[in-house]
């Protein structure tokens, strides 16, 4: 399967996959998220796995992502514990070493976001930092929203990369 092929499974599909993850997400953003990260595992996959039946593996792989962000935030909801469960008040201030490390990662996370080429660099900022939609970005820029989607994916990769290289 091809890059351009994926492009059309994207063009035809994405609406269908948003929906579905706006239904099982309830949430926008992640919705969002969770659609960009299908079609960026389908682009990984089209590269190494020979795909029978695109539009069913490209399905198969949003109920894999939406599996994985459910059960992400259901150990995000159990980290928010009420008061009253027996958990008084967290420290202030974090401790030092964490601080020295959050901003160690952050300035290997934007020295990475630097080195993307600029037209990248400028839609991630964009879309991350500044939260506009791909059509106002392609809108502002000049470039189809198609564009946009492989400039995040693309950011999206190297930042994934990055962090992996971090964590280990």
């Amino acid at each position: 399967m091809t890059d351009a092929m994926v492009q059309g499974l994207h063009e035809r599909e994405e609406g269908r996959i948003r929906r579905f993850f706006s239904r099982r997400l309830r949430n926008r953003e992640d919705a969002v998220d969770a659609t960009q990260e299908t079609f960026m595992r389908m682009l990984e996959a089209s590269r190494s796995t020979l795909i029978e039946n695109p539009q069913a593996y490209l399905f198969q792989v949003a109920r894999s992502v939406a599996r994985v962000a459910s059960e992400r935030a259901a150990r995000e909801q159990a980290l928010f514990v009420a008061e009253e469960d027996g958990i008084e008040h967290a420290e202030d201030r974090p401790i030092q070493d964490r601080i020295v490390n959050a901003r160690q990662c952050l300035l290997i996370m934007a020295r990475t976001i630097e080195g993307l080429p600029n037209r990248c660099q400028q839609v991630f900022i964009l879309s991350r930092l500044h939260g506009l939609s791909n059509g106002a970005i392609a809108e502002q820029l000049g470039i189809s929203r198609n564009m946009v989607e492989k400039h995040i994916i693309r950011a999206l990769l190297e930042c994934r990369k990055m962090r992996v290289e971090i964590i280990f």
